[in-house]
């Protein structure tokens, strides 16, 4: 007669990460409570004992916060051999009547909610994936630096009375204006054309730095990696080499979606809702997924108020791609157009292009679905 034997205990740790100390909340799968909820520093050799002293009693469990802390504490128990998942902040349960909140509460309502399974754990990226991510994402820093310095500039002049009239600003016919400015000839006083060569000095410093991250990350789109997908999203009016590397990079495979909806969701689109009984109450879109891409898709969503057409840099762009991509891309302006126009009559522009992004979402999944490879080589990704 065969033998049985138990099967292990697990244990739930609940882990709160931060940069100088991480409380571990232990609870055990038959207990009611955390046995134990101690503080310790951030050390990995002191946290590697602690999860040798707790694999003790039984199988480890391990969960934390998404945060600033990155993923190496996951990364380090994976390779210690111990299973740790990754938590999405904005997705865990709150009981609105609790008042107080502190790092030993967190990990105890870490530990219970990751036992009942009411958690939803993100995945976790590659390495090199989360290189060549942080790469495109410090390209978006560096824009958003250059926009503060064009405010400064404009505002460093208005309250000097100095106003371009002949155009729209940031042509290069306003930028030989600024040039201008920084010359001998200069109608500025001496000091504020100290202070205005510095603002332009400084802005033309931003442009060349953002020059040279957007060649290095077209090199990247040109990876085995990146490259189809890069290649079948510049598809879409609006989407060039960057935003369709930010949806690339953050997205990875489309297929981790299971309908369009969900990929809405996962990209804060969907609206908030507050309905009871017979009354239905929704609201603005949630914001509550990834802002990166939210920020790509609505800048790409105002070029869709013009009339569908196919430009010469759009066929450029579409030239060698399967007909379903250049289809699904077709469709797409038609649709959104009328969308777009018919609700801007309604709503405001405003209201009207998130719309047309979030229905923007729905060929842009059926797209990745169709072109995201089977598996990502890692000695591609490591080599790019």
């Amino acid at each position: 007669m065969p033998s049985l034997t138990a099967s292990p205990a697990i244990i739930y740790l609940g882990l709160d990460v931060h940069k100088d100390s991480v409380p571990i909340a232990v609870l055990p799968a038959d207990a009611s409570a955390p046995t134990r909820i101690d503080k310790y520093p951030n050390d990995f050799a002191k946290l590697r004992r602690v999860f040798e002293r707790c694999a003790k009693e039984g199988e480890l469990r391990a969960c934390y916060e998404a945060s600033g802390a990155g993923y190496v504490l996951q990364r380090a128990m994976k390779e210690w051999g111990y299973h740790c998942d990754v938590i999405a902040p904005s997705l865990i349960p709150i009981k609105p009547g609790v008042q107080r909140k502190h790092d030993k509460y967190d990990a105890g309502q870490l530990a219970r909610l990751y036992r009942a399974g009411e958690l939803t754990v993100i995945r976790i990226p590659r390495e090199a994936e989360e290189r060549v991510r942080d790469v495109v994402r410090c390209r978006e820093t560096l824009q958003r630096e250059v926009v503060k310095s064009r405010h400064s500039i404009l505002k460093f002049l208005a309250r000097r009375g100095f106003i371009y009239r002949g155009g729209v600003n940031w042509r290069p016919a306003h930028y030989t204006w600024l040039r201008q400015l920084t010359g001998t000839t200069s109608p500025l006083a001496s000091e504020d054309q100290l202070v205005f060569s510095e603002y332009f000095a400084l802005l033309e410093y931003k442009l060349s730095r953002r020059d040279v991250l957007d060649a290095h990350i077209e090199t990247l789109a040109l990876q085995p990696a990146y490259a189809p997908a890069v290649a079948a999203l510049q598809c879409f009016r609006g989407l060039q080499v960057h935003g369709a590397m930010v949806l690339a990079t953050e997205l990875v495979d489309g297929r981790r979606f299971a309908s369009p909806r969900q990929l809405m969701a996962y990209l804060g689109f969907v609206p908030r809702e507050h309905s009871s009984g017979a009354r239905e109450r929704r609201g603005s879109i949630t914001k509550a997924g990834n802002a990166h891409c939210r920020h790509v898709l609505v800048q790409a969503a105002w070029s869709y108020r013009l009339h569908p057409k196919i430009g010469p840099a759009l066929a450029i762009r579409q030239r060698g791609q399967p007909a379903s991509v250049t289809l699904h891309a077709w469709n797409a302006q038609q649709r959104v157009y009328t969308m777009y126009h018919r609700l801007s009559m309604r709503r405001g522009p405003q209201i009207a292009v998130v719309a047309v992004a979030r229905e923007l979402i729905g060929y842009l999944w059926a797209v990745m679905r169709e072109i995201t490879p089977e598996a990502t080589p890692s000695a591609t990704l490591a080599a790019a």
